[in-house]
Formats: C-alpha cells, sequence, structure tokens
C-alpha cells in the first residue's frame, strides 16, 4: 500500500481513485472503438483515416496504462472485469455506424468521445486544485488531457472543420 503517497494526497484520495478507474475505464473503451473502426473502416478514405485512428487508439492505451499505474501507486486498483468497466466508463460506448465506408460518421463518433475526455479531465484537474492537492497526478492529467485536445484537433482536420 502507499501509505505516503496516500497520506500526502489526503482525505480526497479515494475518491480520486475513484474519478482515476472512470477515466481508465473511458480510455480501454475509446482503445477498443478506435483500434475496432480502423480495421473495419472502408471505402475512398479509409487508409488516411484507419491510420489516424490506429495512431490515437495506441495512444488512448498508453493512457490506460499511465492512468492504472497511477492507481496502484495512490494504493488502489484499476478496474479489472469487462462489466465494471462499462458500468464505471463516463462513455461507455463510442457511437461508430455500422455503414463501415462512413468514415464522416466514424470521425463525428470519436470527435465526440475526445470532446468527452477533455470534459472528464477537466473535471478531475478542478477536482485536484479544489480537493485532492495532488501535483503527481496533476500532472499526468495534465498531459494525457492535452493528448485528448490534440487527437480532437487531428480528427476536426480530418472532418474539415
Amino acid at each position: 500500500m502507499a501509505q505516503k503517497t496516500r497520506e500526502l494526497v489526503g482525505a480526497h484520495v479515494d475518491k480520486l481513485i475513484e474519478l482515476l478507474n472512470k477515466a481508465y475505464a473511458d480510455e480501454l473503451i475509446a482503445y477498443f472503438y478506435y483500434k475496432t473502426a480502423a480495421m473495419l473502416v472502408k471505402g475512398i478514405h479509409a487508409k488516411t483515416v484507419a491510420d489516424q485512428l490506429e495512431e490515437i487508439a495506441k495512444e488512448e492505451l498508453e493512457h490506460s496504462e499511465e492512468l492504472a499505474e497511477r492507481i496502484i501507486q495512490l494504493g488502489g486498483e484499476p478496474i479489472d472485469d469487462w462489466d465494471a468497466i462499462t458500468k464505471m466508463a463516463n462513455y461507455p460506448k463510442v457511437d461508430i455506424p455500422k455503414d463501415r465506408s462512413d468514415y464522416v460518421g466514424i470521425l463525428k463518433g470519436v470527435h465526440i468521445a475526445e470532446q468527452g475526455a477533455i470534459e472528464v479531465y477537466a473535471n478531475i484537474i478542478k477536482f485536484l486544485q479544489t480537493e485532492a492537492k495532488d501535483p503527481i497526478t496533476f500532472h499526468v492529467i495534465r498531459h494525457i488531457m492535452g493528448e485528448e485536445m490534440h487527437h480532437e484537433e487531428e480528427v476536426e482536420t480530418l472532418l474539415g472543420i
């Protein structure tokens, strides 16, 4: 158990672990949907869209690993059951169209998911600034949020918005 780490974070450590686990669940779900969409997308722009989704999926998996590591450092455990992951997630589903050639629809689903992730991380940062006051977790979340903002920008470029 990370006794000193928990002590430094203070009374809100269990709530922080819960918030991090929810974000962890979101990242695993995003990885699953983005990776699957990258493999299934069809049509004239499939290669471009698939390459972008592959890159974002890889980063979402890295985010889940960073969150899991921090959860463990705080004395918690990352969620280890898929049903619990989908129940705990802030965003348990990414809306990806069944028409695999609808790359615009796929990208819109990813865009909405990325905006949701930015909101989740912004809320965790607010919590860290007002309640938990954990500079290490703040640094991790700020880093992940920056990458999510970059993902949003990349998807917007592909969508032409």
